[in-house]
Formats: C-alpha cells, sequence, structure tokens
C-alpha cells in the first residue's frame, strides 16, 4: 500500500452517477486511515468557483471559456492539488483536464491543438512532479506535466442522463445544451481514453449503483490502493 499522494479524477457527462461514487470512495480511503482531499473542476479555490459561475452562467465563445477554464485549473493546482499530493494525500477531483478536451474541444469543436498548448502550459509543474504509476511522492524541481494518476470515466448515453436529471434541478449553460452535444462529448472522452489508456478506468454508469461501485472497487483493489475488505 502506497501511502504517497494519489491523484485520481472522475469523468462523465452530468447525471452519470459520479458524485454518489466520489463520496462512497473517500470514506473506503479514510476507513484505512489515508487523508482525503474532495475537489472539483471548475472550482476548488475562491478564485476558481467565481470562474466557475462565469463559465456557468455567462454567454462567451469557446476561447474565452477554455481560458477562463484553465485559469481556474492553475490556481486549483497550485492552491489545492499539487500541496495536497506534497503532503501525501488523496486527491479526488470531479473533473479534470480531459473534461476541457470533451466539452470544449469536442463538444464545442474548439481547436484540440489549443488546448492542448494550454494544458502544457498550466499544467507544467514549475517544480512539482506527479509520477504516473502513484508510487514516488511529488518532487521539487522537476519540469513535467501534473496529469492524474488515475481517471475514472462514467460512461453513460446521453439519453439515459437526460432521463435520469429530467426535472431534478434548473439546467445551467451546459447542462441544457441538446442531446448531440452530449453525443459529441461522450466521443471525446472516448478519443481521450484511447490517446491515454494507461490511466484510464472506463466504468459503465447504466449498470445499477452497486454494480458501478462494485466496478469501481475492483479497479482500485487491483492497483494496491485500497484493500479489497475495506470496501462494502
Amino acid at each position: 500500500m502506497t501511502h504517497h499522494g494519489l491523484f485520481i479524477s472522475f469523468e462523465g457527462i452530468d447525471g452519470a452517477g459520479k458524485s454518489t461514487h466520489i463520496a462512497a470512495l473517500a470514506e473506503a480511503f479514510r476507513a484505512e486511515g489515508r487523508p482525503v482531499t474532495l475537489t472539483r473542476e471548475p472550482g476548488g479555490t475562491a478564485l476558481a468557483e467565481k470562474l466557475r459561475a462565469m463559465v456557468l452562467d455567462d454567454a462567451m465563445d469557446a476561447l474565452t471559456e477554455s481560458l477562463l477554464i484553465f485559469a481556474a485549473r492553475r490556481d486549483h493546482l497550485v492552491r489545492v492539488i499539487a500541496p495536497a499530493l506534497l503532503r501525501g494525500e488523496v486527491v479526488l477531483c470531479d473533473r479534470f483536464t480531459d473534461a476541457t478536451f470533451a466539452y470544449q474541444g469536442a463538444g464545442r469543436g474548439f481547436d484540440v491543438q489549443v488546448l492542448s498548448t494550454l494544458e502544457r502550459w498550466v499544467q507544467s509543474g514549475e517544480g512539482l512532479l506527479g509520477d504516473p504509476s502513484g508510487n514516488q511522492p511529488m518532487r521539487p524541481d522537476v519540469d513535467a506535466i501534473i496529469e492524474p494518476h488515475l481517471t475514472v470515466w462514467f460512461d453513460l448515453s446521453p439519453e439515459e442522463a437526460a432521463l435520469r436529471l429530467a426535472g431534478s434541478r434548473v439546467p445551467d449553460r451546459f447542462e441544457s445544451q441538446p442531446v448531440e452535444f452530449f453525443r459529441r462529448v461522450r466521443e471525446g472522452y472516448a478519443a481521450r481514453q484511447a490517446g491515454h489508456s494507461e490511466r484510464f478506468a472506463r466504468i459503465g454508469a447504466a449498470q445499477t449503483r452497486e454494480a458501478v461501485w462494485a466496478d469501481m472497487r475492483q479497479v482500485f483493489v487491483e492497483k494496491g490502493w485500497l484493500q479489497a475488505v475495506a470496501l462494502p
């Protein structure tokens, strides 16, 4: 069992059931004595939450949207994620950069090369490095891209997601997009998985809650990050 910092992101369209399982996973880690930081994107800091509100509520073009999201991400990395990893904590983040490629890239049709450039600029460690294996701590004075050790993708069809969300809350600027937009977002996630298969774990989110949890449990047990008995 590693006691170095772990950075785990959770992806999927709204309605895929991320929040329920992120909370359960946090409790499983805490039950084994691991400190956990729960956070989200866009957001996670006072500044990033202000930028999140703009992105979700204000009309803007795709470039402005992307720049605001990456600005929020940089503040989030500097103030929350990197310090928590250096302390040896488990960081569970509801969405990260894969969401930007899925929503702004595939969904909005924005240039993924520009997104890749922003990714390199914003996620440059500038003195911090996350080991992809999850077996080494963040280290100073190494130039690298900070990214999750593992990304759990809750894959659900847009049609099923829409049924789950119907009437549950007032939709924001993204949630009010047509089904075709979310089909493109899903394809964007699939493309990110294909290009980063070593850190992606796809979970079929159309299953029962218990089956989804069992699948996710198995991923963490196989990696040795949680003991099998620690998960219900």
